[in-house]
């Protein structure tokens, strides 16, 4: 059934053949993305770029046992974060995530009635408020608002189940609007 097949599918099993065109097209069409992906995670410009090209690289060469059957983007994704994680685990350096370079490229995605009340929010008080919320929870926010992954995408990006991902999404809004209702103290 060609028309259940992921619209990557294609792309993948050319990119599986070996097609060099194949290979670039994915790079091109998911570096943006790993890359605010990895920058949500790692908090610094320097080690997402690096975690990208690492998890980019990680991801083609894995792509040989990649189930066409499945969608590319969370795939590509987890791999990208897992990179990503490592780098921070073994960094530490830095203290706070900033997400305004998430924030502004958040434009493409399609905004839900949550992401458009977030980001009514003024943008200072928006980035305080995720930037004290749990990993976890901070991760979630930045793969649903920011990455524009929907609920399912954000659980396989996470290697987590739906149900887990959507507790942990509620979580989070509900802490982010007790963070944005508190005063700056």
């Amino acid at each position: 059934m060609v028309e259940d097949r992921p619209p990557d599918a294609d792309l993948v099993r050319r990119a599986q053949l070996g097609e060099d065109d194949a290979i670039r097209r994915i790079v091109t069409t998911y570096q943006d993305i790993a890359f605010r992906t990895a920058y949500l995670i790692t908090r610094s410009r320097e080690d997402a770029h690096d975690a990208t090209q690492d998890g980019l690289i990680k991801a083609l060469g894995a792509l040989g046992r990649f189930d066409r059957s499945k969608p590319l983007r969370p795939w590509l994704l987890r791999i990208v974060a897992n990179e990503a994680h490592n780098r921070m685990r073994s960094a530490r350096r830095r203290d706070r995530l900033v997400l305004q370079i998430a924030v502004e490229a958040s434009g493409n995605a399609v905004p839900s009635p949550e992401a458009a009340a977030l980001a009514a929010a003024d943008s200072d008080e928006l980035l305080r408020a995720v930037n004290l919320l749990p990993e976890d929870q901070r991760l979630v926010i930045a793969l649903r608002y920011f990455a524009g992954l929907s609920e399912g995408e954000t659980a396989m990006a996470l290697g987590v189940r739906p149900g887990t991902a959507k507790s942990r999404h509620s979580r989070a809004l509900g802490r982010l609007r007790e963070l944005m209702e508190s005063p700056r103290g």
